[in-house]
């Protein structure tokens, strides 16, 4: 696959604190990139740079081949941009605010209707085109900033934290949404803080943290950087504090915790971790209700490599 985003030696500062630090990347034509990071990462700068919305003090931005800047118009008509933030008109309903953003790019107007149509059907939405925005659920109006966003049928989109607030029906729409814009040709840049959803539609993942990349690949390569191997789950009640200490110092621990009658334990490496567990709890007379082991997720490594301290 082809480039279709060059970002070259991208630096940001802001009253000389660095956002982005020499940043290098690129995405592949037809892939969903999935950009991670911490509040503060640069996340947010970056896309905004890539935009043109944010000058910056060095580096080079090639979109489609060619450098882009604040008047490449002609690249912003193949780029479309859903922030978090929902940026729709209260006055317009449902149809009326899909077609006024798509007539920003789309003059002639059955060409428009029919990309309305299709946006709208893109993210089952057809059937509120009469509402106003205040009637409009979350998620409605989650679907609603999408299609507007998508409805001149750009080559590239950016999407920031698509699904914040939704019920799991409007998210599973939203994914499944996503993944019919990659089938159709589009290329996806893709911002979340939930983990599982990268790990469903996004090929590709770059973690950024203090403006540089600190790990990039697939989902399976970054989940091969985590320190654990396994983590092992007991429901227990009245666990005796001693246990933590003994277990602690078992072959291959990394690290154990109980809490809410959950006794979790957290596996460096080796095997038969979870039938020697099992051993030492029935050895010690202790009694669980359920015990399950699963291996590592893309959330523990986001955690391993940016920290569990809270962020601003």
């Amino acid at each position: 696959m082809k480039n279709i985003i060059e970002i070259k030696n991208l630096t940001k500062e802001y009253k000389k604190k660095i956002a982005i630090d020499n940043l290098s990347f690129e995405v592949k034509e037809g892939e969903i990139l999935g950009l991670l990071g911490p509040n503060g990462s640069g996340k947010s700068t970056t896309m905004n740079c890539i935009l043109s919305l944010l000058r910056y003090q060095q580096g080079k931005i090639n979109i489609l081949g060619k450098e882009m800047t604040p008047s490449s118009y002609e690249l912003k008509k193949e780029i479309g941009v859903v922030f978090q933030d929902v940026a729709v008109f209260d006055e317009l309903t449902v149809y009326e605010n899909i077609d006024y953003f798509c007539g920003l790019y789309i003059k002639e107007k059955n060409m428009r209707i029919e990309m309305i149509q299709k946006a709208m059907q893109l993210v089952q939405i057809e059937s509120y085109q009469d509402y106003y925005p205040k009637q409009l659920s979350g998620g409605l109006l989650r679907r609603l900033n999408i299609a507007c966003g998508i409805a001149h049928q750009p080559k590239i989109i950016f999407l920031d934290e698509p699904t914040v607030a939704v019920d799991p029906q409007s998210r599973n729409n939203i994914l499944d949404g996503i993944k019919t814009l990659r089938q159709n040709g589009a290329t996806i840049i893709y911002t979340t803080h939930y983990m599982e959803e990268v790990e469903i539609i996004c090929e590709r993942v770059i973690i950024l943290d203090k403006g540089k990349i600190i790990a990039k690949g697939t989902p399976d390569e970054l989940k091969e950087l985590a320190k654990i191997e396994e983590k092992v789950h007991v429901e227990t009640t009245n666990l005796n504090p001693k246990y933590l200490e003994i277990i602690q110092q078992m072959a291959n621990v990394e690290e154990v915790n109980y809490d809410h009658f959950i006794l979790s334990i957290y596996y460096k490496k080796g095997q038969n971790n979870l039938t020697k567990l099992i051993a030492f709890l029935d050895a010690e007379k202790i009694n669980y209700t359920k015990i399950f082991s699963e291996r590592p997720t893309l959330n523990d490594v986001f955690l391993e490599l940016t920290g569990k301290e809270l962020r601003d």
